[in-house]
């Protein structure tokens, strides 16, 4: 913990799965949180990983070492990780890296999302999380035993913003 925060930027942490909502909190953390010499650590869970890549095994219970955006990017480490970022997302933390001067890099974690990004959370310096949330009703978040926000709001070491998408307005 101590020699990443020993370059004095604070550490703000983003949970991102590439849609909608993880794009909402993306914007939000950009207009609302960020600020020149911050560290954005984008936070990606792979709930049901692919065993037959050998960094899965390697990585299971730390997650992987942290990779930068410029890498990130690259098709070859996103597939070595497994992980699908999508151009718009790319694009958008491109152009914030750039004019919010953060350093931007990534996390991928393998487990049960709630519990993943709790641990990461307890195991970094990272002053503040921002999350997307799907926007489900209440009815479909208790069939789904809670939302990975609800979780984390509740069980977190550290404070949490839920963004909702544009979209949802209750």
């Amino acid at each position: 913990r101590s020699t990443m925060a020993a370059d004095g930027g604070r550490w703000v942490g983003l949970a991102v799965d590439f849609s909608e909502g993880s794009r909402a909190a993306l914007q939000w953390a950009a207009d609302n949180l960020l600020r020149a010499g911050d560290n954005l650590l984008l936070l990606h869970v792979l709930k049901d990983p692919d065993y037959e890549q050998g960094e899965t095994l390697l990585w299971e219970a730390s997650g992987s070492p942290l990779i930068p955006l410029s890498e990130f990017s690259h098709p070859s480490i996103a597939k070595k990780y497994g992980v699908k970022p999508d151009a718009e997302t790319l694009d958008m933390l491109n152009t914030i890296a750039k004019q919010k001067e953060v350093a931007v890099v990534s996390k991928v974690l393998f487990g049960d999302p709630r519990e993943k990004l709790c641990q990461a959370i307890h195991d970094m310096p990272i002053s503040s999380l921002v999350i997307g949330s799907r926007g489900l009703g209440k009815l479909k978040r208790l069939v789904l035993l809670g939302s990975v926000s609800d979780y984390v709001v509740n069980n977190a070491a550290c404070p949490v913003t839920v963004v909702k998408p544009a979209s949802n307005h209750a």
